[in-house]
């Protein structure tokens, strides 16, 4: 059976699309797409990608109405966390340390759900 050979794209709707990506790319790193085809994409590190519906009725997502989270992969929580506070970024740290990690939570400026997962 031919597979995917993984995610090329996370897309979804947003009320001011660059500003979004401005936050995006300004706090957490990730590469506005490019304007022109001969400059690249956003590259990311090989790892671990989880694809995984949910129910729908589940609060995972926090708010009834969202449809998904993006879950990113950190190299170092702390740090990361740290980075984010020194932005004004509320950052909720699991406290529990998972046999597939840890994680924390956050949310962008239009209120999506962000994760974040440092793999163990």
């Amino acid at each position: 059976m031919e597979k995917v050979a993984g995610i090329g794209g996370v897309f979804f709707r947003s009320r001011d699309p660059l500003r979004l990506a401005q936050w995006y790319s300004e706090n957490l790193g990730v590469d506005p797409v490019p304007s022109d085809y001969d400059t690249p994409a956003w590259e990311t590190q090989a790892g671990a990608t989880v694809f995984a519906p949910f129910a729908h009725d589940t609060s995972y997502f926090d708010r009834p109405e969202q449809q998904f989270m993006v879950n990113f992969r950190v190299g170092d929580l702390d740090k990361m966390v740290a980075q984010l506070g020194a932005a004004d970024i509320a950052v909720k740290v699991d406290p529990e340390r998972h046999p597939n990690g840890r994680f924390a939570r956050l949310h962008d400026p239009e209120g999506n759900p962000i994760e974040l997962w440092e793999p163990a």
